[in-house]
């Protein structure tokens, strides 16, 4: 029996700026029931909370409630090839994969909780050559479909298109393409911004669910162009 999940507590938000302050392995080890109380026991309980209302919206995506390995992306940063070489990331980032997929970067939502910055996402972020290879081609093949699931108003009402993009059009597609904006994004993501109060409410979990129902036709447009069921 999942266990209820009545919102996160504002001690999660303080120990989470209290980290971004003191972003170092001493403070951490000192403060590591903090970590444990404030950050893994709520992300936990808030991913076993969603695990059966998210198979309704997708018996494809997963919320997997484990320390390491599952929904819950971890807080150590991979420091080997950016300037920031601060150890920890400040935010809770959890992500509901495709079961087809094994890491970020397959379709899928995600939720973000960082103080002045919590927002939902859906889509596939930053797909690899082998992913945008059919993405792209699918967008210019089914411009209307496209356009019903990036635009259309329930998606539209609750999110934003957003990510990285391409300065130049991809190989075979014209800079005059009437969708070439599109065509030119690196990511395929919708975004919600959520004000931090809302992480306390005992409705949080709902408003998450409700986004990621607005979020479906995108998703399964991207699914369908990668292949994969939804």
């Amino acid at each position: 029996m999942a266990k209820l999940f009545s919102g996160f507590h504002p001690k999660t938000l303080r120990y989470l700026a209290t980290l971004k302050r003191n972003n170092n392995r001493e403070w951490f080890q000192e403060n590591k029931q903090r970590y444990e109380n404030e950050f893994l026991a709520p992300a936990l309980a808030f991913i076993e909370a969603i695990e059966k209302p998210l198979t309704k919206i997708s018996p494809c995506l997963r919320a997997v409630p484990k320390k390491t390995g599952g929904s819950l992306m971890r807080i150590y940063r991979d420091t080997r090839f950016g300037k920031d070489k601060t150890p920890y990331k400040t935010n809770i980032g959890i992500h509901f994969r495709h079961v087809s997929g094994c890491d970020v970067h397959a379709p899928g939502c995600y939720v973000h909780v960082e103080p002045k910055n919590v927002f939902v996402g859906a889509g596939v972020w930053r797909p690899d050559s082998k992913a945008l290879a059919k993405i792209r081609p699918k967008i210019d093949a089914d411009p209307a479909g496209w356009e019903r699931a990036s635009r259309g108003k329930a998606f539209r009402d609750r999110f934003e298109l957003a990510g990285d993009s391409l300065k130049r059009p991809p190989a075979g597609f014209a800079a005059d393409h009437p969708l070439i904006g599109d065509i030119k994004r690196k990511d395929f993501i919708g975004v919600a911004q959520l004000a931090d109060d809302t992480i306390f409410s005992d409705t949080f979990l709902d408003e998450c669910l409700s986004a990621f129902r607005a979020a479906r036709p995108l998703m399964r447009f991207l699914c369908q162009a990668v292949e994969v069921p939804f």
